[in-house]
This record gives structure tokens, C-alpha cells and sequence, in this order.
């Protein structure tokens, strides 16, 4: 789409050159969304894509992303063998509702600052344990952890200009044990429910993360392989009835319903 309200597109080298921000401005990445519909409050466009910022780095501490990393990079990026959870990344990549066009232009970080609840970059750096380095305008970057980034439907911590710079994923995460069930109402869909398990080996505890069909991604940690009572009833405290989605993908009693079913399984498969 033409947007005919921008009068300027700045390229700058580094985002320190944008200091002061001002009502109008965006950030620009892949784009996929600002081109989707008119921005008439926006006047300003500044460019990532002349930062320069390496998309992949990995070592052995873990992988380092940059928020500019489009979905067709992190879909082609291979991990370690020793590295079992880094599975989890072609499978959330394959969770996108996308043309080919969106997925070699798509960011990992335009997925997550639109905070979406099907969002699945959300989705796979939140269960491994993931932070978001994030650069205000005027101040030093700070460190959020990804499970506390997303607050609400379309709804996140970032403060006025802030930038979401790189996301860091532990190896210690990406070592683990995965169990992964999505679910979505058409062939290649937008999820309606997504529910990732991860597990230390050999005997580690259960993390448990659920998005898409809630609002917010919600975690749960367990010591061991909970029981599943001890499960339905760490869901059931942790999820109240209002935060789960409702909309054309699923109503809240379906994605509530598959919220358990996918637990179960998952603490089945991982407690095996």
C-alpha cells in the first residue's frame, strides 16, 4: 500500500543519530505490517535496514538475534545437533500466516513489537527463556525478559521511541528437551492455540509456556513432571477465564479446552 502521508524516510547509521522522537515518526523494518494499512498520523519513516546489524551470531553462551533478522534468515540459520530445542525455531517459523513476500521480508522483532497473540517469534523466545535488549531515545539499553515484553493484545513495555535491538536466547535453553502443539482453524492459519514444553535433561523440571490463546503469554514452572491435577490446577490459577482470546480464530471455551488437551500431552510426552 502507498503511504501518502510520508514526507521523509531517514536512513540513519546508528539509532543514536534519532534522539528526539516525535509524534509521526516509525520505525521501519520488514514493513510488512506498515504497508498493510494507511498510517495517517504518520509523517516519518526511519529505516533499520542501514544499521547494519548482523542478523545471527551464536557461540556457545547461545544465539544472539537482531531484531532486523527477517523470518526467511532464521528459517535458513541451522543450530547445533547438542542444541535439541533449536528444532523450535523452524516450528514457530512454520506458525507464521504468510506469502512468500511477508516471509523474506518479515522481522523477528516487527513479529514481536506488534505483540500479537499468535505472535510466533513471541512464542519461541519466550520459551527459551529468551531477553530482549531494548534502546530508549534518551538513556542507556536495558534488559526485559521476553515472557514479561508482552502485556496485552497488542500491548508491550515498550516506552515512547524505544527500539527493540536484539533478542538473546541461553544455550542452556536451547539444550533442552521440546514438546510443541499448535493449533489453528484453517490450513496454514493464523494459530488459535500454541503450547511449547521444554525440559532439562536428564531430570530437569517442566517449563510450560502458552500463547496464542491468551492475550499474554503465560509460563509455568514446575520443580519435576507435575501430576495431572497438579497441571490442570497450576493452569487454572495462572489463566482466569478473561484473558483468553476471543475472536474469528477460536472462542475463549475452545482455546481454553485445547489449552488443557495440548498441556497434558506435552507433560506426558516430556515426563516419558
Amino acid at each position: 500500500m502507498n503511504l501518502n502521508t510520508i514526507r521523509e524516510i531517514k536512513r540513519p547509521r546508528s539509532s543514536d543519530e534519532i534522539r528526539h522522537w516525535q509524534d509521526g515518526y516509525a520505525w521501519l523494518a520488514g514493513g510488512t505490517w506498515l504497508f498493510s494499512e494507511p498510517q495517517i498520523h504518520t509523517h516519518t519513516l526511519i529505516d533499520l535496514e542501514t544499521l547494519g546489524w548482523r542478523a545471527i551470531a551464536s557461540g556457545p553462551g547461545g544465539i544472539e538475534f537482531a531484531a532486523t533478522c527477517k523470518i526467511a534468515e532464521l528459517y535458513a540459520f541451522h543450530p547445533p545437533a547438542e542444541w535439541k530445542a533449536g528444532q523450535l525455531i523452524g516450528e514457530c517459523c512454520r506458525a507464521f500466516l504468510s506469502s512468500f513476500k511477508i516471509w523474506n521480508e518479515a522481522t523477528i522483532g516487527g513479529n514481536i513489537v506488534m505483540s500479537l497473540p499468535a505472535g510466533p517469534m513471541i512464542s519461541l523466545t519466550v520459551a527459551l527463556e529468551g531477553t530482549y535488549t531494548l534502546l530508549p531515545r534518551d538513556g542507556e539499553a536495558r534488559e526485559v525478559r521476553a515472557a514479561d515484553f508482552v502485556t496485552g493484545n497488542h500491548a508491550n513495555v515498550l516506552e515512547r521511541g524505544e527500539l527493540l535491538r536484539s533478542i538473546h536466547i541461553p544455550g542452556t535453553a536451547l539444550a533442552k528437551s521440546f514438546a510443541f502443539r499448535r493449533s489453528e482453524l484453517t490450513h496454514l492459519g493464523r494459530s488459535s492455540v500454541l503450547l511449547i514444553g521444554t525440559r532439562g535433561e536428564p531430570v530437569g523440571g517442566l517449563l510450560l509456556t502458552i500463547t496464542a490463546a491468551t492475550v499474554k503469554p503465560i509460563q509455568l514452572t514446575f520443580d519435576g513432571i507435575p501430576t495431572a491435577a497438579q497441571l490442570c490446577n497450576a493452569i487454572d490459577a495462572a489463566i482466569p477465564e478473561s484473558i483468553y482470546l476471543d475472536d474469528v480464530h477460536g472462542s475463549p471455551a475452545h482455546r481454553r479446552h485445547l489449552t488443557y488437551h495440548y498441556a497434558e500431552q506435552i507433560r506426558q510426552e516430556l515426563g516419558a
